[in-house]
């Protein structure tokens, strides 16, 4: 750990191609589930910042989008976009991979990177999944010869394991420097944006075959009543086909997403919450530019 008496704080952003595990260890590392997950690509869809304060200061991690070559739509241009842009004015970049896994999509991530100035650590990612640990050397001795990183990290976010190695190297990579948020301040988005993420995890985790990314929620009502948050969403899909899925015999499907999603709002919120979800046709939403800044979507 760093000098307590030189406080450190920096942007970190963690960059990767999709389901490398970004989001994973962006909760792990902040202690706090923030960013929504699945087993399904292009879960995540924003940047979002993860605010880790201790004695050692304050490492502001930059969750994004998993920068990739899939689709030429609106949508797709869009999350590449947004992760591009958060590798612009960092301290330092989180480059995760999956363990024993190079791809296409790796490699052009790390052919951005190189057109940046900040600092890079290579994180290996998913080494609960590794059976047989000496199949790693040869592969960490490989991809450390493309590039200076900083160190090679390899953890498992989903368990924890080596997470104190990286941030180690975190805060020793920190420039030294005041705080920028309170200490107490965990994220920059709302609590409206993490009542839409978390119905949108669960119709995500449940319908990712069927509906992959044809799914967005907006939140028409978000209203504190003591200790009760009253929420309204729209669940929009592209064909009345997705929403007749959604919905499911007798509204039961849904019923169930959204209890699932109201419970987690609960844990996250600290609060009562009563959630309403409807689920409404806009078509091909995804590939109209305009649609996607209605919906949330802009730069």
């Amino acid at each position: 750990m760093t000098d307590e008496a030189e406080n450190r704080c920096g942007f970190v952003a963690i960059v990767g191609r999709p389901n490398a595990g970004k989001s994973t260890l962006l909760n792990r590392l902040v202690g706090q589930k923030l960013a929504i997950t699945s087993r399904k690509p292009q879960t995540t869809r924003h940047s979002i910042l993860g605010v880790k304060t201790d004695t050692a200061g304050q490492a502001i991690y930059v969750d994004t989008p998993g920068i990739h070559q899939r689709g030429k739509q609106a949508m797709n241009r869009y999350l590449n976009r947004t992760a591009k842009s958060a590798l612009s004015d960092v301290d330092l970049i989180l480059f995760v991979v999956e363990a024993l896994r190079w791809t296409t999509e790796d490699a052009a991530v790390l052919d951005l990177i190189r057109r940046v100035k900040a600092p890079v650590v290579l994180v290996i990612n998913k080494l609960d999944r590794i059976e047989r640990k000496e199949e790693l050397l040869p592969f960490i001795r490989d991809l450390s010869q493309k590039h200076e990183f900083q160190d090679v990290i390899p953890l498992s976010a989903k368990t924890g394991k080596n997470l104190d190695r990286l941030e180690d190297r975190v805060w020793a990579l920190m420039p030294v420097g005041e705080n920028i948020f309170p200490d107490d301040q965990l994220t920059d988005r709302p609590e409206r944006f993490f009542a839409a993420e978390l119905i949108r995890e669960q119709l995500t985790r449940r319908y990712a075959k069927e509906i992959p990314y044809a799914l967005t929620v907006e939140i028409e009502l978000f209203e504190e009543a003591g200790n009760l948050y009253r929420i309204s969403a729209i669940v929009w899909v592209e064909r009345e086909g997705q929403k007749n899925i959604i919905i499911g015999r007798k509204g039961e499907a849904l019923k169930a997403a959204a209890t699932q999603a109201r419970i987690e709002m609960e844990k996250l919120f600290d609060k009562k919450v009563h959630l309403n979800v409807w689920v409404k046709v806009k078509k091909s939403w995804s590939s109209d530019e305009g649609a996607l800044v209605r919906l949330g979507y802009g730069d």
